[in-house]
């Protein structure tokens, strides 16, 4: 059994690198891909452990992208998730340096998104947020201390009232485009794949057209199974990979405490159980694409 889609406390994730090894392991797992925002350091702190318990370890990372080259004026856009996996070799020196950017727009983005949180009388500190998120501070540490300190009830409300892309307190971070996303993995050695398309606002014939846009731009793969995908979106997006010859990809998305619903190597009840010949195809896949 493998997961091919992990966080770590390195980006929004609640657990330590070595700490998700040994649950993997626990879990009975074969295969583990830490795919953190924006950073490989999860993955790389991992390594060490993996390497001790016989755990293959996937070198992945999940980026935020937006749709668009143009943004309308004062309108936040829903950010777009693009999967990294380096399978057959590993990333070059120039992408973990643009990642480091990345982060940095990410510190840039939880200082305006505070302030903007003051200005609609929600005082917190990003000491405050520091708590959960030590490595790399993100939304879901923030929605943890608007729970704590009693603002919201929920982590799920504290997004839709204050920090999802359309909400109260949602601030622009400079992100790529999706195909600067996809070129960037693709020059740096690795598959791009769409994440969780089931968070997209297309459907049906819109995201046939989106994905027909992607594949021009490189895209080699889309994420068929997920936790938050039931057995008809995994159908829909099977035939994706089909017809446009994408490398199918999958995992749970685990989180950690951030998302309790989710079991890591499992999803939600089972339906991200995925065996290691998945990852075989994959491999077979992406070395059939790169020659």
């Amino acid at each position: 059994m493998i997961d091919l889609h992990t966080h770590t406390d390195r980006s929004d994730g609640s657990t330590a690198p070595e700490d998700l090894v040994r649950q993997a392991v626990a879990e009975g797992l074969q295969a583990l891909g830490i795919a953190d925002h924006d950073t490989l350091a999860g993955y790389e702190a991992a390594g060490p452990a993996a390497a001790a318990c016989g755990l293959e370890l996937i070198c992945a990372v999940e980026l935020s992208t937006r749709p668009n080259e143009c943004r309308q004026p004062g309108k936040r856009e829903r950010s777009v998730h693009v999967l990294g996996y380096w399978l057959l070799e590993p990333p070059t020196t120039e992408f973990r340096c643009w990642l480091e950017t990345q982060q940095a727009s990410r510190r840039r983005r939880n200082v305006d998104l505070l302030t903007k949180l003051r200005e609609l009388g929600v005082s917190i500190t990003l000491e405050d947020a520091e708590v959960y998120g030590r490595n790399q501070v993100g939304r879901p540490h923030i929605a943890r201390v608007l729970c704590d300190k009693g603002y919201v009830s929920t982590i799920q409300e504290a997004f839709d009232v204050y920090l999802a892309d359309e909400a109260k307190a949602a601030v622009e971070r400079d992100e790529p485009t999706l195909e600067e996303g996809i070129r960037l993995i693709q020059e740096s050695g690795g598959m791009s794949s769409l994440a969780h398309p089931v968070r997209l606002p297309q459907r049906g014939a819109d995201l046939f057209r989106l994905v027909q846009r992607l594949v021009e731009a490189g895209l080699q793969g889309i994420e068929v199974h997920h936790s938050e995908h039931s057995p008809a979106d995994c159908a829909e997006y099977a035939e994706i990979a089909r017809r446009f010859d994408l490398i199918p990809t999958g995992g749970s998305d685990f989180h950690g405490d951030n998302k309790p619903g989710i079991r890591l190597g499992h999803g939600i009840n089972g339906n991200a159980m995925l065996p290691y010949s998945f990852l075989e195809q994959m491999w077979e896949q992406c070395t059939v694409k790169r020659h």
